[in-house]
């Protein structure tokens, strides 16, 4: 729980120091410019927020790694739901409205999650999970779009250390073997995820496990 909090603080801050023209650049989520992405985080906040006052009476049915399902395709940016972030994203105009309503939304969401109970069992997406382990997934969701928030952004200040590596922890998992120790947290993330095409060496030292990537995550 606390890396939940770590985690979504550093992302929301990097969004804050943003100046306006990166609104404008491209994210690490194709399709995707740095304006749609932070505005789904606004919905990713709402998501927690709704989750987390959402109990549930019966038996988990997920833990923090089974919450993710693994697609077979990576995504286009043509889904309508997808589409749907763009059209939002667009109407705020200017990125200060954009900020102040991920700031808001995004402040509550965290408060939140430091109030909740670790055991309490709660429900999402027909699943139910104690709110420990919904907020411990969501580690993994602030990292790898934080990292799509400073794909094209060098200035941009990147993911707490401490994110990275639970986030690399849970991928194995998902993935069900561990990626080579000579790949970073950062590059273990991209790679695994279809973020980034791994360079010969890489797909070498991946060896069979090459060809069960990229983890397209939903």
């Amino acid at each position: 729980m606390d890396l939940f909090s770590l985690s979504w603080a550093a992302l929301r801050t990097a969004v804050a120091e943003l100046p306006d023209e990166d609104f404008a650049q491209p994210s690490g989520c194709t399709g995707w410019l740095v304006r749609d992405l932070v505005c789904h985080l606004v919905i990713d906040a709402q998501d927690v927020l709704i989750t987390l006052v959402t109990p549930a009476e019966t038996e988990p049915t997920r833990d923090a790694v089974t919450y993710w399902d693994v697609a077979e395709t990576p995504p286009t940016g043509d889904d309508p739901l997808d589409a749907l972030v763009v059209r939002l994203a667009a109407a705020y105009e200017e990125p200060r409205l954009l900020k102040f309503h991920l700031d808001d939304v995004g402040s509550a969401a965290g408060r939140a999650a430091e109030l909740a109970a670790p055991g309490l069992r709660v429900g999402t997406r027909d699943e139910v999970l104690t709110a420990g382990d919904y907020l411990s997934a969501y580690v993994l969701e602030w990292t790898l779009h934080h990292l799509d928030l400073v794909a094209h952004l060098p200035s941009a200040a990147e993911p707490p250390a401490e994110g990275l590596a639970r986030s690399r922890e849970m991928l194995e998992k998902i993935a069900g073997t561990a990626f080579p120790a000579s790949f970073s947290d950062k590059d273990a993330l991209l790679v695994g995820t279809g973020r980034r095409v791994p360079t010969d060496a890489e797909k070498a030292e991946l060896g069979e496990s090459a060809a069960k990537l990229p983890l397209v995550l939903g």
